[in-house]
């Protein structure tokens, strides 16, 4: 693992607990140990990488520790609803550059955001996408692939969009 890769996994982790997911102590014990070998520097890191089983309850504010360090802590909007649309901005980054799978980027889309947020239309077409994944059989005679590229570009307009939204606000 590279540092630029050791970095960004610990971006990754930061976002899935600020949005609420649940991250066990195990995976920020081993990120913190991925970053070490990846020379990320950081004065907490060592004592993250280290921590015990015994140790494993010290492990979340030690990670929030290093993030600190590192300049990559994450608060979502204190607001509900702009934080579920800042997760929805976060989950369609993941689909388009291809770190998360369209069928599971779309259902959290769906399952998590869009049915909070009252089903926005900016959101229809990622919603559509997640149910077409969801329901996908061979005899519809569209490959599965195809209905992952076209979330993909489905995730790639709504940040578009978005882009455009919040730069002429």
């Amino acid at each position: 693992m590279t540092r630029d890769e050791a970095l960004k996994q610990l971006s990754h982790i930061a976002h899935e607990r600020a949005f609420g997911r649940h991250v066990g102590s195990d995976r920020l014990i081993q990120a913190g140990l991925d970053a070490l070998m990846a020379e990320v520097d950081s004065p907490s890191l060592a004592m993250l990488a280290g921590l015990l089983r015994s140790e494993e309850s010290e492990a979340p504010a030690l990670f929030d520790q290093v993030l600190e360090e590192l300049g990559l802590l994450f608060r979502p909007p204190g607001d509900p609803g702009a934080a579920k649309w800042a997760m929805a901005d976060w989950i369609a980054g993941q689909i388009a550059d291809g770190t998360l799978d369209p069928a599971t980027g779309t259902h959290l889309i769906w399952s998590d955001i869009a049915y909070e947020l009252g089903y926005p239309e900016e959101l229809q077409s990622l919603v559509s996408c997640a149910l077409n994944l969801d329901e996908c059989e061979e005899s519809w005679g569209v490959p599965v692939e195809e209905l992952n590229r076209e979330a993909t570009e489905a995730a790639k307009r709504f940040l578009r969009k978005r882009l455009v939204v919040e730069g002429g606000s």
